[in-house]
């Protein structure tokens, strides 16, 4: 797409017309919480990761002890995220790996640049170039979009790249990216994906995005307000809610 920072930038215009600008924390949650917090969130939906790792939280005063800790018993902690072995196995190497390197922590991705920190997260194994990026976006505010299944098929529906899978998404999404927007861009586009532009039977009759958006097969019919979905994981990291409803 021809000027693709300045079509991003009116997405974004008009994605916060719609949903107005994300609210955020306003202190940078650890680097280590936000990864581990990102890993659970795989293939599942925010609430269900919200609890788990809250019952983490609930269950270790700090992440030193999950380092003796058995996978299966971390498994049974994170069951409510679904993939529980998986992700428990993910945590566990990571784990293994920090305590191999002599500190329980993934500070030193904080001097380098956004390539590299990626680079290095995703050496280890079960987290890839969402995961990684996730952390720069949310836990150092970095200016970088993460790229999920909701943004990569919005980002591909309107036209801004034109890409088969989320990682080559990501690179060409993140090319030139405008100064600043990162987070309400990525942050609304998921609400879109969640709430309009769906997999299936998209609601783009109610779209904020019609007239610019490229998609071939709109569905112009639909009408309405689609669900409020606006409850997001990663802005609610450290935060300790008694619920969290709005997936």
């Amino acid at each position: 797409m021809k000027n693709r920072s300045a079509i991003i930038s009116k997405v974004n215009q008009l994605l916060i017309k719609r949903f107005d600008i994300p609210e955020r924390s306003k202190a940078l949650p650890d680097p280590l919480d936000l990864l581990i917090a990102t890993i659970l969130s795989q293939n599942t939906n925010d609430n269900n990761s919200y609890k788990a790792f809250q019952n983490l939280k609930d269950r270790y005063k700090s992440w030193d002890e999950l380092i003796d800790e058995k996978r299966v018993t971390i498994e049974s902690v994170i069951r409510v995220a679904g993939l529980a072995k998986q992700k428990s196995g993910a945590i566990k190497n990571l784990f293994n790996e920090l305590k191999r390197n002599g500190s329980i922590s993934i500070d030193f991705i904080k001097p380098l640049d956004n390539n590299l920190a990626i680079e290095q997260l995703s050496n280890y194994k079960g987290i890839g170039v969402k995961t990684a990026s996730c952390v720069l976006l949310f836990a150092l505010d970095r200016n970088v979009c993460p790229v999920d299944t909701h943004v990569h098929r919005t980002v591909n529906r309107i036209g801004i790249v034109s890409e088969k899978t989320p990682d080559k998404t990501f690179y060409a999404l993140n090319e030139n990216f405008p100064d600043g927007i990162a987070h309400s861009f990525h942050t609304n586009l998921i609400r879109l994906g969640r709430e309009i532009c769906k997999p299936t039977n998209p609601s783009c009759g109610i779209c904020p995005l019609f007239k610019l958006c490229g998609y071939m097969e709109k569905n112009i019919n639909t009408k309405g307000i689609g669900k409020k979905r606006d409850f997001m994981l990663l802005d609610n990291v450290g935060i300790k809610h008694s619920a969290a409803t709005n997936k």
